[in-house]
């Protein structure tokens, strides 16, 4: 059993050893180890708090979109509205426009008839004082074609006339 348990020299020198190797350890691998780790955690944190940041940015971006695409929609449906507007009063303008036409075409058609029918109507009326004087003449040449009738005609005449 003398190979299983370890000299007291045997000890003494790996614990010098040991010790030796904590201290080179120590002093030159330690601190790089322990400054790189220090690092990485640094970044990994700052890693950690920039993703954060970038998550809250792009839900405040999502919300300004959501707000904006909302404001979008209300000017679209407004200028949708003022567009109906406007064609609607358009087509009032246009049939108040087209009642102001049609009655002054009216207005003017019947101006045009009561002209025609008066013209017409002096145009008989020139007609028949033509023809009644025509008919008058040739009565009065018949009836008058002998002395006597104009005699009796000039009597008749007289007695009719009131003398003052």
């Amino acid at each position: 059993m003398d190979l299983v348990t370890p000299d007291i020299g045997l000890i003494f020198w790996q614990t010098v050893v040991f010790l030796i190797v904590f201290a080179v350890l120590a002093v030159f691998v330690w601190k790089p180890v322990a400054s790189a780790l220090k690092t990485r955690e640094t970044a990994i944190a700052d890693s950690l708090k920039a993703a954060e940041l970038a998550k809250e940015e792009m839900a405040q971006i999502k919300e300004d979109n959501e707000y904006l695409l909302q404001e979008a929609r209300m000017e679209r449906d407004k200028m949708l509205k003022e567009a109906l507007s406007t064609a609607n009063q358009i087509k009032e303008d246009a049939r108040a426009e087209t009642s102001v036409i049609a009655d002054r075409m009216i207005a003017d058609a019947k101006n045009a008839i009561e002209g025609e029918k008066k013209a017409a109507l002096q145009e008989v009326k020139s007609l028949v004082a033509s023809l009644s004087l025509d008919i008058a003449e040739k009565l009065l040449r018949e009836k008058l074609s002998d002395d006597k009738s104009q005699k009796d005609l000039i009597e008749k005449f007289l007695k009719e006339v009131k003398v003052n």
